[in-house]
C-alpha cells in the first residue's frame, strides 16, 4: 500500500472540498453577520423566561439569527440559563443556532441538494419540539435545580469569550439605516471574522475527515455498514447510527456537512443524514462541557434526550419526505470537483475572497484584534455584554 500516496489523495480531496464550499461559506457568514448585527442580545433574554410554545418559538428564531459555532452556542445557552432563561428555552436556542443557520443551509444545498436543506429546516424545529417534550418528562424538579446551581458556578468551557460578546448595533433607526451606518458595517465585519475564527478548526477537521473517509474507506464497506441494499433495514438503522458516527467524529457545526455528503454517497439513509447533522451538539467534547456546565446527571440526561430527539426527527423527516416523493433517488452529492478550473466556483470564490479582505480590513481597523484574542477565554461573570459591546464601541467610534 502506498501510504504517502493515500495521504496525498485524502489531502487533495479535502482541499478540493474546501474550494468547493468556500464562497457559500463566505456568503453564509456574511448574511449571518448582517442578521446578528441587528438582533440585540437583550431581546434574546427577554423572550426566553419560560418554556411555553411562544418562548420556544422566540428561542428558535433568535437562535437561528446567531452564530453557528457549536461551542459558542453551548456557552451562550448556559449564559442565558444563568440570566433567567428556562433550561428548555436555552436548549432550543442552542439547537437552532447550530442547525437552523443560513450558512448551513447554503452549504447543504450546494453539496447535497435543496432537499437536504429543506429536511434540515423541517427537522430542526421538530427536534426542538421533541427536546421540549423530553425535558418536560425527564428534566424537571431537582435535576434542573442542580443544573442551575452548577451553572451558577461559572466554570469555563470553550468559546466563553465569543459567547459573551454582544456586537449588535445599538443606535436607533430602521434596519437598513442601522446596517448602512459605520457602526453597522463594523458590527457585520466583527461578527463575520469572529464567526469564521470560531468554526475554522471544525471546518478544517471536517474536511480532513471527509477526505480521508472518501479516499480510504471502500464504498462497498460503507454500503454494507449502512445496510444500503435492504431498504427497510437501512431506514431503521440510519437515524440510529448517524448520530453515533457524528459523536466520535469530533466535528461540529458546518464542518460535518462534507462528511455527511460522503456518508450519503456511501449508503446512509436520508433520515440518517439528517440525524447525523443534528448530532454536532452531542460530540464527546461538548458532552464534557455539559458535565462542567450542568453537572454529571444533567449532562447525561441532556445528551440522552438530544439523541432520542435526533433519532425521532430523522425517522419523521424520512417518512414525510417519502410520502411526498422528496427523498433523492440518486446518491450523487458533490463531494469535490475533479480539479480546480476556471469555472463559476473559482470566479465566485475570487469575488467573495475580495469581500473577505474588505471585512478583515474593517475588522482590524476597528479594534477587532483584541476581541479575537479574548474569544477563546473565559467570559466576565457580570459584564459579559458590556465586554463585547465595549470592545465593539472602542473600534466603531471615530471611523
Amino acid at each position: 500500500m502506498d501510504v504517502i500516496g493515500s495521504i496525498g489523495d485524502a489531502l487533495r480531496l479535502a482541499a478540493l472540498m474546501g474550494w468547493q464550499i468556500l464562497w457559500p461559506l463566505i456568503l453564509g457568514f456574511t448574511l449571518s453577520g448582517v442578521v446578528q448585527a441587528v438582533v440585540r442580545r437583550e431581546s434574546v433574554r427577554r423572550y426566553l423566561a419560560g418554556d411555553s410554545p411562544r418562548n420556544l418559538a422566540w428561542a428558535t428564531g433568535l437562535g437561528a439569527a446567531s452564530s453557528s459555532c457549536s461551542y459558542a452556542a453551548v456557552a451562550l445557552a448556559r449564559s442565558l440559563f444563568r440570566k433567567g432563561a428556562s433550561l428548555t428555552a436555552a436548549m432550543a436556542f442552542e439547537i437552532a443556532s447550530t442547525n437552523l443557520v443560513l450558512e448551513l443551509g447554503i452549504i447543504l444545498a450546494l453539496l447535497m441538494g435543496w432537499r437536504f436543506t429543506l429536511a434540515e429546516f423541517i427537522g430542526g424545529p421538530l427536534m426542538i419540539v421533541l427536546v421540549a417534550l423530553g425535558f418536560r418528562l425527564w428534566m424537571r424538579g431537582r435535576i434542573v435545580d442542580e443544573a442551575r446551581e452548577q451553572a451558577e458556578r461559572g466554570l469555563a468551557g470553550s468559546m466563553e469569550g465569543h459567547a459573551a460578546m454582544d456586537m449588535s448595533v445599538k443606535t436607533a433607526g430602521s434596519v437598513w439605516r442601522r446596517l448602512a451606518s459605520r457602526e453597522g458595517m463594523t458590527a457585520v465585519s466583527h461578527y463575520y471574522v469572529m464567526d469564521w475564527a470560531s468554526v475554522i478548526r471544525d471546518i478544517v477537521v471536517g474536511l480532513l475527515i471527509a477526505g480521508a473517509v472518501d479516499a480510504w474507506v471502500p464504498t462497498s464497506w460503507m454500503q454494507s455498514f449502512f445496510l444500503m441494499h435492504d431498504k427497510a433495514a437501512s431506514v431503521v438503522w440510519g437515524p440510529i447510527v448517524g448520530p453515533l458516527v457524528s459523536v466520535f467524529s469530533f466535528v461540529c457545526s458546518v464542518g460535518n456537512v462534507p462528511l455527511a455528503a460522503v456518508l450519503w454517497n456511501g449508503g446512509i439513509s436520508f433520515g440518517g443524514v439528517v440525524s447525523f447533522i443534528f448530532a454536532d451538539l452531542i460530540i464527546v467534547p461538548i458532552i464534557l462541557i455539559y458535565r462542567k456546565y450542568y453537572g454529571t446527571r444533567a449532562a447525561l440526561r441532556i445528551t440522552g434526550i438530544f439523541y432520542l430527539a435526533m433519532v425521532a426527527a430523522g425517522y419523521a423527516v424520512e417518512l414525510l419526505f417519502t410520502v411526498f416523493g422528496l427523498v433523492p433517488a440518486q446518491r450523487n452529492a458533490t463531494v469535490a470537483e475533479a480539479s480546480i478550473s476556471w469555472n463559476y466556483t473559482t470566479w465566485l470564490n475570487l469575488v467573495f475572497l475580495v469581500l473577505t479582505a474588505l471585512m478583515l480590513v474593517r475588522f482590524a481597523r476597528t479594534g477587532g484584534l483584541p476581541m479575537l484574542r479574548m474569544m477563546g477565554g473565559p467570559a466576565p461573570d457580570d459584564h459579559s455584554e458590556q465586554a463585547g459591546h465595549g470592545a465593539h464601541d472602542h473600534g466603531a467610534h471615530g471611523r
